[in-house]
């Protein structure tokens, strides 16, 4: 008889969360059974995310990923501006130049919030929606991931 444990291991996430700061890597995912834990860091907190998976033995990758964006989803950054893509994220257009945003700042619809490099190609990106900056969640030159958030606008 087996009895199916319920709810997330929290040592599990620590001892993640560890090797991550351990290794300087950027995320680390595990799937033990029908659970998978992500653990990612983003600016200069650990972030953890655990999505039950079904129990089916050949889950679509896609379902996978809706699985945890659907966890993610109920990040307290509601506000926050999500990286459109993979690459690495300027703050100014080049290292001498004033920065496209500042912390208290308002913003306009369509105005470029900072660049993102990908390919080699310099990507600009707008802010979706008129409001007040007030926080930058990212360093200069710092790599980016798909949907991780850059800038919070209220």
């Amino acid at each position: 008889m087996s009895i199916k444990k319920t709810g997330v291991d929290q040592q599990l996430i620590r001892d993640l969360a560890g090797i991550l700061n351990d290794t300087n890597l950027t995320e680390i995912e595990v799937e033990l059974g029908d659970l998978k834990v992500r653990v990612s860091r983003q600016s200069q907190a650990v972030h953890a995310v655990a999505a039950p998976l079904p129990a089916i033995a050949a889950v679509p990758a896609a379902a996978q990923a809706a699985a945890v964006a659907t966890a993610a989803s109920a990040d307290p950054a509601k506000n926050a501006v999500p990286s459109p893509m993979v690459g690495t994220a300027y703050l100014a257009p080049s290292p001498d130049a004033k920065a496209f945003i500042e912390v208290g700042q308002r913003v306009k619809e369509g105005q470029t919030l900072l660049i993102i490099e990908a390919m080699k190609t310099m990507n600009q990106i707008p802010s979706p929606r008129a409001g007040t900056v007030t926080a930058i969640l990212i360093e200069d030159a710092q790599p980016v991931e798909y949907g991780m958030p850059l800038v919070v606008l209220e």
